[in-house]
């Protein structure tokens, strides 16, 4: 299967394995979305994901993670800068996502990282998806 957005893939399966209640995910492994998944985690949207191997392919096991009531902890998520149409932002473009109640995730040139820290860091880059 070749996929020409494998972000993109991982957040639809995401959002799915979250709308079907599912405990965690296998998605195929790349170093872009273990550093998606590592920023999930420390803001909290994911209970944790680890890298391993299924019959003998890299995979990605993301556990989610749900509230009291069984909701997700991630309401939505968000594509924003596609391969067809690349959205880059300066560092003073950086908006805030939900009036501060999500978070967007970065590629810059300091590596992946939420706008809040690139804000603080001073960097801009491309905006690969935001979560809320």
């Amino acid at each position: 299967m070749n996929l020409t957005d494998p972000v993109a893939d991982f957040l639809t399966r995401i959002r799915n394995s979250m709308r079907a209640r599912h405990q965690k995910l296998d998605v195929p492994a790349s170093k872009l979305k273990a550093e998606i998944a590592r920023i999930l985690k420390e803001e909290g949207y994911i209970a944790n994901y680890k890298p391993t191997e299924e019959n003998g392919m890299k995979v990605i096991r993301v556990y989610l993670k749900y509230g009291v009531n069984n909701e997700s902890a991630i309401r939505d998520l968000q594509r924003i800068s596609r391969p067809g149409c690349r959205v880059y932002l300066g560092k003073n473009e950086i908006r805030r996502v939900q009036g501060g109640l999500g978070i967007s995730i970065m590629t810059t040139p300091k590596g992946v990282m939420t706008g809040r820290q690139a804000r603080r860091e001073n960097v801009g880059g491309e905006i690969l998806c935001e979560v809320w």
